[in-house]
């Protein structure tokens, strides 16, 4: 049947849907912790304690990050679909298994797996969709995926509903299930896409090993432009990770309301406009592509532009339609930013080595995210969190005026080493 389907022209299109699914379950159940942590800390006291849960949210992120290129260098030397498929079901697995934990140290050693079987995922799964979408439908591809994991993150606040309808037990049961029983859906309809894929998937010492390891890192770090797509990656998730943990505080303190509410306004808004950021700017990068090549590039830069007077606003406004304007530009704008990364990145890494460049970038941002998370911290506590907020807009607007200076490609969609 797979094979059929493959031949359908909408099948690319049934690729981002299924591919839509997993991002979501990546997201979903990666938050769901963050969102039951009184309701957890009841039967593991251990959590009563701030450090301890923050021990826990950083293992994630540590092992997520460093596992990334790894990630990326594997997704480029096997089967895409069985990475993914692998990837899904351990982390579902993990899921399933935290909703046993009994203390600290097994939540501990399941979140760490966690972070390593999601790691796996971003970047086979961007690559695959790079090769199945080109020319005029690449960005749109990536943009609409990307809301997947917009939509996972969203989702993972009802993590909390569950547990307090029933038990945070429950809630990690159910999602871990849902997990495992999406597994045997991309089992009967996902396919891989390889060119020349005897070749590519061979085990011969010129294409495997550390020899093939060491060439990937070579042409990626010996090129001075995926340099430049490292930076322009890497700045954004600065301010990017800076409101997706501060901005429910920023609002909570700058509008003098509780944390129930202001919790709720700062998601919805930045949801909802990164929706519309993503969609616009694929949209717009797959009609200007057609005319020049650098229209993803001045999509992505458009999105970067509009961050900065966004992260001026949500840092000094003082009044509920400043900083909301703030919050929907930031969404818009890196909405349009996230739905062209990995189009970029095609128009300068063939496809041998997409998935291992995104890795790299995907270790870049996560890092980045880790250290704004603790540096904005200590920024909260002595009252400066709008101030050091807005001061992002700084080396965002170098990342602009680098991107559009050096970024030079010579085609569409560089096929070749």
């Amino acid at each position: 049947m797979i094979f059929a389907l493959k031949n359908k022209p909408w099948y690319p299109w049934l690729i981002v849907a299924l591919l839509w699914g997993v991002a979501l379950l990546n997201y979903m159940d990666r938050q769901m912790l963050s969102t039951m942590k009184s309701a957890i800390m009841i039967d593991i006291q251990e959590l009563e304690k701030a450090e301890n849960f923050g021990r826990l949210m950083a293992v994630f992120l540590w092992i997520y990050g460093l596992a990334s290129p790894l990630a990326g260098l594997v997704a480029d030397r096997v089967n895409r679909k069985w990475l993914i498929i692998g990837s899904l079901g351990v982390w579902s697995f993990v899921t399933l298994a935290m909703g046993y934990a009994t203390s600290f140290s097994q939540l501990y050693a399941l979140r760490a797996v966690m972070g390593l079987s999601e790691a796996l995922y971003i970047p086979a799964g961007l690559a695959l969709i790079a090769d199945y979408h080109r020319a005029n439908t690449r960005s749109l591809a990536v943009g609409i995926h990307m809301t997947g994991l917009y939509t996972g993150q969203a989702l993972g606040g009802f993590g909390a509903t569950v547990a307090h309808n029933w038990s945070w037990q429950t809630a990690f049961h159910s999602f871990g299930f849902i997990g495992i029983a999406y597994c045997l859906i991309l089992v009967l309809f996902l396919s891989e896409k390889r060119e020349n894929e005897p070749e590519r998937m061979s085990s011969s010492p010129s294409q495997g090993g550390l020899r093939s390891i060491g060439k990937s890192l070579g042409l990626l770090l010996g090129t001075v432009s995926f340099w430049v797509i490292l930076f322009y990656f890497a700045v954004p998730s600065f301010p990017g990770w800076a409101i997706k943990n501060w901005l429910p505080t920023l609002f909570s303190d700058t509008l003098n309301i509780e944390m129930s509410a202001a919790g709720p306004l700062s998601t919805i808004v930045i949801a909802f406009s990164s929706f519309l950021g993503v969609i616009f700017g694929g949209l717009l990068a797959d009609r200007w592509i057609v005319k020049n090549l650098k229209g993803r590039i001045y999509t992505g830069a458009i999105g970067l532009t509009l961050i900065v007077p966004a992260l001026f606003l949500t840092g000094f406004s003082t009044s509920l339609p400043g900083i909301v304007t703030g919050g929907i530009l930031f969404g818009i704008g890196f909405g349009m930013f996230d739905a062209n990364n990995m189009p970029v990145l095609c128009q300068f890494v063939s496809p041998r080595h997409r998935a291992a460049g995104y890795g790299l970038m995907n270790m870049t941002g996560v890092f980045a995210g880790a250290l704004i998370t603790s540096l904005l911290g200590k920024s909260t506590d002595a009252g400066n969190l709008g101030r050091d907020l807005a001061l992002l807009a700084i080396p965002v607007a170098v990342a602009v005026i680098l991107l559009i200076s050096t970024m030079k490609p010579v085609t569409a969609d560089k096929t070749s080493d």
